[in-house]
């Protein structure tokens, strides 16, 4: 019994020792955007082990990862100076190209042999530009956009969609799957983006047809519980209905239960059907109903809804009908 415990205690020291050199053995990784997405995607690096250097346009948001053990400098530019892995989550096209090329940009201190990860979402051909930038400073650059939400980010179950060199998928891989489930390569850069284009113009779609649906079945005195339940159990299903409802009172954790607080905003999603408009102009692809879902996001933007969460469309419609 003495030579078991022993072997046991044994085999836990060195289960600790091995976990300690593991964790010792990350070097750190760059984060450069903590807004709704980006801070919880860099708490769960900091969670794997990987020591953090971030920076934010807003020093606010930097605090509570301070708080837990990231080291948070003054710009894009430094965080490039001390690590050789940089994510970035950040807004819109504009703001990539200013952390990126910027005076205090990433491509002005990066460092040879840097493999550079974009989360955003963007033009694709932004994208492409970035990665050309980044090759002349000896940097890789890969498009990483994902989608699951705010409540995917927390709980490290977003999905990636990978474009670039795929040698360098590995590399990107081992740290994006701290942060998702799902993490797939979808071809040379630009296509990650491509990819996201597509899906949040098929969300904005379903989100603006799951609220018009309840709408509809309220009207004619259906509870709405109820009309979720038979749409769920139906062929009518889908995310926005079984998983982000735009009803109040319908689900619990999301935000039509909070005001339409916190999860993705009424501009972001405008600016994805921006870019999907743009991309359909570019390719001659008849998008009627991309078109109109961005036309009815971009009004709600101009009446008050540009903070509230996407799925905030639904009580949209219930003003527009004056109730």
């Amino acid at each position: 019994m003495l030579t078991f415990s022993c072997r046991l205690v044994h085999t836990y020291s060195f289960c600790l020792i091995c976990l300690s050199r593991s964790m010792a053995s990350k070097t750190p990784v760059g984060f450069i955007g903590l807004g709704n997405m980006g801070s919880p995607m860099a708490k769960n690096l900091l969670k794997n082990g990987y020591p953090i250097i971030a920076t934010d346009l807003f020093p606010e948001s930097c605090k509570e990862l301070q708080d837990i053990g990231a080291q948070v400098v003054d710009s894009p530019g430094e965080v490039a100076e001390r690590a050789d892995r940089i994510i970035t989550m950040l807004p819109s096209t504009p703001n990539v190209l200013e952390v990126y090329t910027g005076p205090n940009g990433i491509l002005k201190k990066v460092k040879k042999g840097t493999l550079l990860i974009d989360s955003s979402t963007i033009d694709p051909a932004v994208s492409k530009e970035m990665a050309v930038a980044a090759e002349k400073m000896g940097a890789v650059f890969m498009d990483a956009p994902v989608t699951g939400g705010v409540g995917a980010a927390s709980l490290a179950k977003l999905s990636f969609m990978v474009g670039g060199v795929e040698e360098e998928y590995q590399a990107a891989q081992e740290l994006l799957t701290c942060m998702g489930a799902n993490v797939v390569y979808c071809g040379q850069v630009g296509t990650g983006q491509a990819a996201k284009i597509c899906n949040n113009m098929l969300l904005a779609i379903g989100m603006i047809g799951t609220a018009e649906t309840m709408n509809l079945g309220i009207r004619l005195g259906l509870d709405p519980k109820l009309l979720t339940k038979i749409l769920n159990m139906s062929s009518g299903r889908c995310w926005s209905s079984d998983t982000y409802n735009p009803v109040p009172g319908v689900m619990e954790g999301v935000p039509s239960a909070n005001n339409y607080q916190g999860g993705f905003g009424t501009t972001l999603m405008a600016k994805d059907l921006g870019l999907a408009q743009n991309t359909a102009t570019n390719t001659k692809t008849p998008i009627p109903l991309g078109s109109l879902a961005h036309q009815i996001f971009r009004v709600m933007c101009s009446r008050g809804y540009a903070n509230k969460d996407f799925s905030s469309v639904f009580q949209f419609l219930r003003e527009e009908e004056g109730q």
